[in-house]
């Protein structure tokens, strides 16, 4: 896929200068122009807070050098619109649905493109579909999250399970959800690019593995209520075996098996 989209990106020494901006900007517009055309009314503000948002991501590469302090303020914007719930006050529920989910996803393609085309990040593996070796590793990585997250979590009173399982339907479009969208998403950030980014500034593979974990857990503390402190050591658990899995692969598509079947499980055995 990125040998596809290069052709957007004209690469000079330093910086990138090309349409993709524009593109890049015009698709995180474009599904709330669309809902604007009868599943909710224009605001003008609104669509300036998402132009700006656009703009900032795919213009920031472009501007501005690829350096320690300004890669971790790039993913600090991006933590900062997602746990603040950006999109909430853009997308109004339509029919009682939450429509920010659309925000979620072109700010998911609009930052990989930003980091794969204009950064760029190494191969990461982005892609929406495992191959063999990937979902055998992902799997087992699985078991072990159900070894030690899941007693962990009943441990720390973290959640509880549920008295009657959630539907099978349910549960299948949870995980392919998670598969396509928030946990690609989460992987992508955090195993692709943190993890890599870790491991060039500390120079050590385990460290990175360590230190990105921590931060994957961290940035949960605002799951069902911040502070989430119980919380926290679960997911450090599962941001550990998902790293592992990205490690053991070459690739996040391991790693973002691995997620979605716990999700998945999550959704159908525990409240």
């Amino acid at each position: 896929m990125r040998q596809r989209l290069a052709g957007l990106c004209v690469v000079y020494p330093g910086r990138a200068s090309s349409a993709l901006p524009a593109i890049l900007t015009g698709s995180l517009l474009l599904p709330y122009l669309l809902c604007c055309c009868g599943a909710i009314h224009f605001d003008a503000l609104a669509l300036v807070r998402l132009a700006s948002l656009a703009l900032a991501i795919s213009l920031w590469y472009v501007i501005l050098p690829a350096a320690m302090l300004l890669d971790a303020a790039f993913l600090a914007l991006i933590g900062w619109v997602t746990l603040g719930h950006y999109f909430d006050g853009i997308y109004p529920r339509f029919f009682g649905q939450h429509l920010d989910i659309l925000g979620a996803i072109g700010l998911l393609h609009v930052v990989a493109l930003a980091l794969m085309l204009q950064r760029p990040v190494a191969e990461t593996g982005y892609g929406f579909w495992p191959n063999r070796r990937e979902w055998l590793i992902g799997a087992r990585h699985y078991l072990l999250f159900l070894l030690v997250g899941g007693p962990l979590a009943l441990a720390l009173r973290t959640a509880r399970l549920a008295t009657i399982p959630a539907p099978l339907w349910i549960v299948i479009g949870t995980f392919f959800g998670s598969l396509w969208v928030s946990s690609l998403a989460e992987e992508f950030l955090f195993r692709g690019v943190l993890q890599q980014w870790m491991g060039d500034w500390t120079g050590n593979a385990r460290a990175a593995l360590l230190l990105t974990s921590i931060v994957f857990g961290l940035a949960h503390l605002w799951f069902r209520g911040f502070p989430n402190w119980r919380w926290v050591p679960v997911v450090v658990v599962l941001g550990w075996l998902c790293g592992r899995a990205r490690n053991q692969a070459g690739s996040i598509r391991a790693s973002v098996v691995t997620h979605a079947l716990v999700v998945s499980t999550w959704r159908a055995f525990f409240v």
